[in-house]
């Protein structure tokens, strides 16, 4: 990874509470990102993207808790703050752009107004005029034409695209390092994917942001990205430079995910698929978590979970790897 980390995540666990116990659903993850660098979080629904992307800004819900581990930003672990001081960071050093941008707005405010909060949220700006001026500089900053007019619309009066613009300049107003993106073109048909991802490279260029991008699309991910950290049942199983892990994937849960993605101009077929179903969080096996769906497991993998291997700027928990690639292991303490 290019250039010293803004974002380092390490070991991070976190808890759901349930009526049959506390369940790990993020589980000793793992990753760093550094100032105008965009990382990947890929995986299957459940593998505990989402729930990675709250537990930095410590947005869970009532039932969820933070177990261990650590966030560091600049040098400082958001776990370790106060309440008050991490409100002062999200939204003004830490950006979330979400999936759907229909429930992100308020939709019985106008977008002004939604703007306007933030400059007097973070900045203390009081006087109207000067937040209405302020607003339109930010919708501008996201390619809306005709933003002063677009102050006084309501979100259902806007397209999918052009709400999500407006989370964009809401997430952007205040210049923050980190965006962290939560499927933010999900919802958005191909041509306008295109054009946000376009509007967040320009802005990444330009203020030097550094991106966790969650998406189920690899096809996105390879586009957009620089790293890439694969998830499977709340952990994570590869890292690397997305360019050499999309080229040869490491672990066999990349590789299946990669296998299972459809190719455009491919002869016509089935896809192929990934046999089986992750596990439901507080039923992991022993061993390695994908050994009950991986063609290729053998007898330790459903008893012992893998090692890190390191080689070329690239991990992998995989016991797979050493006999592939004949990388020594890297000793690092972990659980079944």
């Amino acid at each position: 990874m290019t250039g010293a980390p803004l974002l380092e995540v390490r070991n991070l666990t976190t808890s759901i509470c349930s009526s049959g116990g506390a369940v790990t659903v993020v589980d000793q993850v793992s990753f760093s990102v550094a100032a105008g660098r965009s990382l990947a979080l890929v995986g299957e629904s459940g593998s505990g993207k989402s729930m990675t992307c709250a537990s930095i800004l410590r947005l869970l819900p009532p039932s969820g808790r933070i177990e261990g581990g650590q966030v560091r930003f600049h040098g400082q672990d958001l776990l370790t703050l106060p309440e008050r001081e991490i409100r002062r960071l999200r939204g003004r050093r830490i950006g979330m752009i979400l999936q759907d941008a229909m429930t992100s707005l308020n939709p019985i405010m106008t977008i002004g107004d939604q703007l306007g909060e933030v400059f007097r949220r973070h900045h203390g700006v009081r006087d109207r005029a000067e937040r209405r001026r302020r607003a339109v500089a930010a919708l501008e900053a996201v390619e809306i034409t005709g933003a002063a007019q677009r102050l006084d619309s309501y979100p259902f009066q806007l397209s999918g695209g052009m709400r999500q613009r407006v989370c964009i300049a809401i997430n952007i107003a205040c210049a923050p390092d980190l965006l962290l993106c939560d499927e933010p073109t999900t919802a958005l048909d191909a041509t306008v994917q295109q054009q946000i991802l376009g509007l967040l490279k320009r802005l990444q260029r330009e203020r030097g942001l550094a991106i966790i991008f969650v998406t189920h699309d690899l096809r996105l991910a390879a586009q957009f990205c620089d790293e890439v950290a694969v998830m499977y049942a709340g952990r994570i199983v590869e890292t690397g430079p997305i360019g050499a892990v999309f080229a040869a994937p490491a672990h066999p849960y990349a590789e299946g995910l990669l296998a299972a993605a459809p190719e455009l101009g491919a002869a016509p077929g089935r896809l192929a698929a990934i046999p089986g179903t992750p596990p439901a969080p507080g039923s992991v096996p022993v061993g390695c978590r994908f050994a009950p769906r991986c063609t290729q497991a053998e007898a330790i993998c459903s008893t012992a979970y893998p090692d890190w291997f390191d080689w070329q700027e690239r991990s992998a928990a995989c016991w797979l790897v050493p006999k592939r690639l004949a990388v020594p292991a890297r000793v690092v303490e972990t659980t079944a």
